[in-house]
């Protein structure tokens, strides 16, 4: 149960992504992706610093749009959710409310 290694790979507009092994194939991680068949709208492979471990966090209610265009609303739901991932102990980007709060800005 070592460190998995991680890949630097090249995208078309000359970023940077960074590819890992999870269950055997290789992912993105940290770029959200819809999910089609799972329990959440969206999800996101991320990189357990502390275990060196590929996690898959999901986020978002199904069936639900987040309508960020609406200014009332973009600044309700970050007023709720920022409390929660200040709440939140260790690494953020393990967590459901970092990720929903970044599919918001």
């Amino acid at each position: 149960m070592g460190q998995q290694t991680i890949q630097h790979q090249m995208d078309r507009r000359g970023g940077i992504r960074l590819m890992a092994k999870y269950k055997g194939r290789t992912v993105t991680l940290n770029k959200p992706f819809r999910t089609p068949n799972a329990s959440k709208k969206s999800g996101v492979y991320v990189r357990n610093r502390s275990t060196g471990k590929v996690n898959i966090v999901r986020f978002g209610q199904k069936g639900m749009s987040i309508k960020k265009n609406i200014p009332a609303r973009k600044k309700s739901f970050i007023a709720r959710f920022t409390p929660i991932l200040k709440a939140v102990k260790g690494q953020k980007n393990l967590s459901p409310a970092y990720w929903s709060l970044k599919a918001w800005r």
